[in-house]
């Protein structure tokens, strides 16, 4: 049996019998009825997920998968390709967006090769990145498929494993990526599993004018006719028209899920990496936590397919795990919900009429 037949058959979902607990402690807190609202949800979530009616969520582990794009030659980006190495090397230094709110939220950033354009063999073998690498950047989707069914399945197999390797020292993930040109894909991803037109879907990804965001669409539109994804088989949308980070991130989320393990799912990459792995185990979303909803116009659809609320809707659209990383504060104070607050029994404290 493969590795990601193994880890699709170690998912199950939440257990019923811990959010039952959860909620009856947390109908019987010293505040009005779910006062807390959706923080109440997520406590509830959190118990099911760990089967813990004291969550763990202190250790904590940013992934950032990194992988280069060959549809970024149809013009679809504001940046250059040679933009991705130079901000592995950013994050490796510790001077991005998502180094610093990693600090604040006390996680731990790691770095993965997927596949960038550019030979980071150095920064792998000093040990300041973690390689899963299938090549040099995909295909053009916009003229065939971004890769073989077999790589894909690399590309999943190897997010497990990235997952798997950092589980035992972690208790909730975020998901990041980082990737010239790969809202392209992504959009591709969220238009081929909720069959959408293109143009609902397409955003200006790192600010992109008016003509470039036609020029996007097409593009998309262009992928999708000439590579026909099935949407009924996750493998396959990956290999035509995804990427090897997005695949990455799928794969690392199953693997999450399969340790069971909470995930912060970043923006609109990462959660088109979601619905691949949600189109391979359904169970997976159970796992799953919307940090924030992005600016990115396909990115609202993709989580109405999740069926998630994210926690967040700041405008944000950076990506790297950034809103990942804002996110992770909620979620530890989602799980003192359970730990440090008294019910009305135990504080003595009178409750309201009934």
């Amino acid at each position: 049996m493969s590795l990601l037949e193994e880890t699709l058959r170690a998912i199950e979902p939440q257990d019923a019998s811990w959010r039952a607990k959860a909620r009856e402690r947390l109908e019987q807190l010293t505040m009005p009825h779910w006062a807390l609202g959706r923080l109440m949800n997520l406590a509830e979530d959190l118990a099911g997920m760990t089967r813990s009616m004291e969550p763990p969520v202190s250790k904590r582990t940013l992934v950032v998968m990194a992988g280069d794009h060959g549809v970024v030659a149809e013009g679809v980006s504001k940046y250059p390709q040679e933009v991705t190495p130079q901000m592995v090397a950013n994050f490796v230094a510790g001077g991005a967006g998502i180094n610093a709110l990693a600090r604040q939220a006390g996680a731990q950033v790691a770095v993965v090769d997927m596949g960038v354009a550019v030979d980071l063999g150095a920064l792998t073998a000093e040990g300041k990145i973690l390689s899963r690498r299938i090549g040099p950047g995909t295909g053009n989707i916009a003229r065939g498929p971004a890769m073989t069914r077999e790589e894909a399945v690399r590309c999943l197999e190897g997010g497990i494993e990235i997952a798997s390797g950092f589980a035992d020292s972690t208790d909730l993930f975020g998901a990041g990526d980082m990737g010239i040109g790969n809202t392209t894909p992504s959009a591709a991803i969220v238009a081929a599993i909720r069959s959408l037109p293109a143009a609902e879907v397409t955003g200006r990804g790192t600010g992109i004018d008016d003509a470039r965001l036609a020029n996007k669409i097409a593009v998309v539109e262009r992928a999708l006719e000439v590579n026909r994804p099935d949407a009924t088989d996750g493998v396959d949308v990956l290999a035509k028209v995804g990427g090897f980070e997005i695949g990455g991130l799928a794969g690392f989320i199953l693997g999450a899920a399969a340790k069971r393990r909470p995930v912060l799912v970043d923006g609109f990459i990462s959660t088109a990496g979601a619905l691949i792995a949600l189109a391979l185990a359904p169970a997976a979303a159970d796992y799953m936590i919307a940090s924030h909803r992005s600016a990115e116009a396909g990115h609202r659809h993709a989580l109405e397919h999740l069926g998630k609320e994210p926690l967040l809707d700041l405008g944000l659209r950076l990506g790297e795990g950034t809103g990942a990383a804002l996110a992770m504060s909620l979620v530890g104070a989602a799980a003192r919900l359970l730990t440090d607050v008294a019910t009305f029994g135990e504080a003595a404290v009178s409750e309201a009429d009934r």
